[in-house]
């Protein structure tokens, strides 16, 4: 039974550690009093809107991503032409001038350059259809030699002419003909979008960069003029050491082209030099496939002679003249500068790779003024000989040495010392005992 009181009416039950829990108070029920925090709401709200601004942020960057690689490499082609709108610049011409003139230049190179080399391609290719009979002649020949078979050349064209492969291969191109078109305008607009931003960025750098030190306060202001110098200098010497390889790569395969016989020598070797030092990661598969292609019409083993001199030179310019080069222009490591092209290259593709040197060179030459450095000890393992242990032949020596040096002493020592005084003992004198 539940434990009443002197009224009557039920007790409360005594708490286990003997104290009585406090009652609740007058007019409270369950339920009732409990209200919602008055930050929780705005809590709630600040966060659902710092979501959706990440949201929107993220969205934004993904669709802003081509123009923002545009702008970037604008900005390094501005770095680029610095030096030489700085020059013009600097002997009274107006800085906007000075920019239009080395666009100008460029433009004129590279106008030039394309349409001597459309033209070469054109009779290349013009040829390469009128004595395409020809040659499939020798191959079927040759096929009939040494297999024993009889084909003839108008069975063979007109099976490639009934062939479902060659069907399939028309149709898929046709369909595939806008979709070119619209690559094709897509660079082309991409193409002004760099050149009218590198433009800007050019012609109205200092304006760029009062505008920017403006914000800044006058330590800053420093620091970044500085970086801004150390870019145009690291780009500089970047393009400078491109240059000077596309120069050496032309010279060497203009020797090859020279010596095979192989018409437009000349063109065909500057194309080599730009192409596969100026467009990275295929640009040597680009730069290799026309001279293969040019070779190929005046000997087919002159095309493979041509295969195996760009894969070799390839192989020295990667291993023995990109890296002393790079090093040399833009002072970083050649292992940093080879790991910086394989992590632009992950991060932005070919344009990565094309920026990402100068752009760590300019990284590591701004740090280095944040770096403090101290004078190295004077330890033979700092120049790299390292301390190994002692052989067994030379602790024999060593102890044979100190052997022999013992030896003298030791006999020295004897001759000088005094002789042993008598003991006490049995003697032959007095104290003798006779037998």
């Amino acid at each position: 039974m539940a434990s009443t009181d002197e009224t009557g009416q039920p007790g409360q039950q005594a708490s286990p550690f003997g104290a009585t829990p406090p009652e609740p108070p007058a007019g409270y029920t369950a339920g009732q009093g409990a209200r919602m925090p008055r930050w929780l709401p705005r809590a709630m709200m600040l966060a659902l809107a710092l979501v959706g601004l990440f949201q929107l942020g993220s969205w934004a960057f993904h669709e802003l991503t081509g123009l923002l690689i545009n702008i970037l490499i604008a900005f390094f082609a501005a770095l680029a032409i610095e030096p030489a709108v700085s020059r013009m610049a600097s002997r009274g011409m107006r800085r906007g001038l000075a920019t239009f003139l080395v666009f100008i230049g460029l433009l004129i190179a590279v106008a030039g350059f394309i349409t001597l080399l459309g033209s070469m391609l054109a009779g290349q290719i013009i040829k390469i259809v009128e004595d395409f009979p020809a040659y499939l002649d020798s191959v079927i020949n040759w096929i009939n030699a040494h297999f024993n078979t009889d084909l003839k050349r108008v069975d063979v064209q007109e099976g490639l002419l009934r062939s479902d492969w060659l069907r399939s291969y028309v149709q898929n191109s046709a369909t595939g003909v806008l979709d070119v078109s619209g690559q094709v305008l897509g660079g082309l607009f991409q193409l002004l979008t760099i050149t009218l931003f590198a433009f800007y960025f050019a012609a109205d750098g200092p304006r760029l960069r009062r505008a920017l030190c403006s914000v800044l306060p006058p330590a800053r202001q420093a620091e970044v003029l500085r970086a801004w110098e150390i870019a145009v200098d690291k780009t500089g010497g970047y393009l400078y050491s491109r240059g000077l390889m596309a120069l050496i790569s032309g010279v060497a395969h203009y020797v090859l082209l020279e010596f095979l016989r192989v018409p437009y020598a000349p063109v065909l070797a500057v194309w080599v030099g730009l192409v596969s030092q100026f467009i990275p990661t295929i640009g040597t598969y680009l730069a290799g496939a026309l001279p293969m292609l040019i070779a190929f019409t005046v000997d087919p083993w002159y095309a493979l002679w041509v295969l195996v001199f760009v894969v070799l030179y390839q192989q020295f310019e990667n291993y023995v003249l990109q890296p002393k080069l790079t090093a040399k222009t833009v002072d970083i490591h050649p292992a940093v500068a080879f790991g910086s092209v394989i992590a632009g290259t992950a991060l932005l593709g070919a344009v990565g790779a094309l920026i990402a040197i100068p752009a760590v060179a300019t990284l590591q030459a701004f740090l280095g003024a944040y770096v403090k450095r101290y004078d190295v000890t004077d330890d033979p393992r700092v120049h790299g000989h390292r301390s190994r242990g002692t052989s067994i032949l030379t602790r024999l020596r060593v102890l044979l040495e100190g052997r022999r040096a013992a030896d003298p002493e030791d006999s020295a020592n004897s001759a000088e010392a005094p002789a042993p005084e008598p003991g006490p003992g049995p003697s032959s004198g007095e104290d003798s005992t006779p037998a």
